[in-house]
């Protein structure tokens, strides 16, 4: 576990330096599991965000990074996901206590797909090829890709270590510098990540983190000239706003959005199975991530069996401390998403929707604790059905035909993820094909991996994060003509 680090955690990190913002303004960290503080950091303002900009400009601009080749970068990658896996433990404990999640789930999920995504980097990071053009005009014609220059990265508070990883990974692999925003609520393993990508040998402005509001730095972020790039996660509701700005400075933008996924689960399915994909798909991180499954669309055949296993499986999902390791479900990240959730299910009940289990809050210790639930008897027109909760809420509906269940499972305005239980691999197939999601898991969920793209349609966003087209969005092209007249 490294010690060599005694710098405040709390400070911005601007071109390789640890400071204070330029206010001296500090914002409060909670703890979700106890509602309590847990420290303070750096609340930076506008003046803040242009030096970090600045500082990026700086390195891409005359630092080395942008121009060593390939394979160099790739080694600096490769030691940084080398120190993540080193001090997993403590990486593990500080994102749980920051975001909520149970421990085990940390180390088994964030830590290790973190040091996943550097190291899948560092291997691509030299095969960015151009390739020769055959033209008519007498010249020898060839394409390079070359890096876009600053990057944004605009990250929200549920994944923060995996969803910063899945874009600087790709932006640093390809070249570029980055300032990081991370969410106000969750900044700690941002700045932490800063210093271990530092002792890899990231060089001073390559990365810069400014932790502050999306109002101020986030605003300020956007509206940067200096910024090429604007990679961001979160809500469709925010990410409207954030594609019209850059919009305005004509930036390139990734965007990774909401989503209210379908599960699908047909007559012929191994209903064991499906039910352990069912649970995982909307109570894993408190249903706090974009590609949960809360609708499930069960047919009618098997909907009861399928409720009743529910009903009494979801009531043993340990539920608690997310420092113990026993436990599957911790907190929601702040009281504000503790009672949008609240709200939803107040919405089903007075709708007439019947509650099958949970529907309530869980008193531990003061933290923001809300029991897993399942609700059937919603009408597909419902808020609680078409809109995305973001907790650990699932609806249940029955479908009587595969067209049907295929209409409901893209009757919402998302379209992040989706998922198929069946033993029918035709069907398998031909249902994944008319889905309209950016990934379908077929007799699982939550299946990922860097090397496999990863985004939405339709309201979820465009662009996407992983794989080798992840890299080359982080790149621009530019085609070379050489005269041979």
């Amino acid at each position: 576990m490294t010690s060599t680090f005694d710098t405040d955690p709390g400070q911005l990190f601007i071109g390789g330096q640890w400071r204070e913002a330029a206010d001296g303004a500090r914002m409060d960290v909670i703890d979700p599991s106890t509602g309590q503080v847990i420290t303070t950091v750096a609340e930076a303002a506008a003046s803040d965000v242009d030096a970090a900009v600045r500082a990026a400009r700086e390195a891409f601009d005359s630092g080395p990074w942008p121009r060593m080749s390939g394979r160099e970068r790739g080694r600096v990658l490769h030691r940084v996901a080398e120190l993540i896996r080193a001090n997993a433990e403590e990486i593990a404990a500080l994102e749980s206590l920051d975001v909520g999640k149970p421990i085990s789930l940390c180390g088994a999920v964030d830590v290790t797909n973190a040091a996943n995504d550097y190291e899948y980097y560092a291997s691509l990071a030299q095969s960015q090829d151009g390739a020769t053009r055959d033209t008519p005009l007498g010249a020898f014609a060839y394409t390079r890709r070359e890096p876009l220059g600053v990057v944004a990265a605009i990250t929200p508070f549920n994944f923060p270590l995996i969803l910063s990883g899945s874009k600087l990974a790709p932006a640093l692999a390809a070249g570029n510098t980055v300032v990081h925003k991370p969410a106000e609520e969750t900044p700690l393993s941002a700045l932490y990540m800063a210093r271990l990508l530092a002792e890899a040998g990231v060089p001073d402005g390559v990365v810069n983190v400014v932790t502050g509001t999306g109002p101020v730095a986030g605003e300020a972020l956007l509206r940067n000239p200096g910024v090429d790039k604007v990679a961001f996660t979160g809500s469709t509701a925010v990410g409207r706003h954030v594609a019209s700005v850059a919009g305005e400075g004509l930036k390139t933008v990734m965007m990774e959005l909401g989503g209210n996924a379908a599960h699908v689960v047909f007559e012929d399915a191994d209903l064991e199975k499906a039910v352990g994909a069912i649970i995982k798909g909307f109570v894993f991180n408190t249903g706090q991530f974009c590609m949960a499954g809360p609708r499930l669309l069960v047919a009618r055949p098997v909907h009861d069996t399928v409720v009743g296993i529910l009903a009494e499986a979801v009531a043993g999902v340990p539920v608690g401390d997310p420092r113990d390791p026993g436990t599957v479900v911790g907190p929601m990240a702040g009281e504000k998403h503790l009672k949008k959730v609240e709200e939803y299910v107040e919405l089903a009940r007075k709708e007439g929707a019947r509650v099958v289990v949970g529907g309530e809050r869980l008193d531990l210790g003061g933290g923001y604790y809300y029991k897993p639930t399942v609700i059937t008897g919603l009408s597909n027109d419902s808020r609680v059905v078409q809109e995305e909760i973001f907790g650990p809420v699932l609806t249940v509906q029955p479908f009587d035909s595969e067209d049907e269940a295929v209409a409901l499972a893209n009757s919402t305005p998302y379209g992040l993820a989706s998922g198929v239980q069946t033993t029918n691999l035709a069907r398998a197939h031909r249902v994944a094909g008319r889905l309209q999601a950016g990934i379908v898991w077929i007799n699982d969920w939550a299946m990922l991996d860097p090397a496999l793209p990863f985004g939405g349609v339709k309201d979820s966003g465009f662009g996407r994060e992983y794989g080798p087209e992840a890299l080359a969005a982080y790149t621009k092209v530019k085609s070379v003509l050489v005269s041979l007249d």
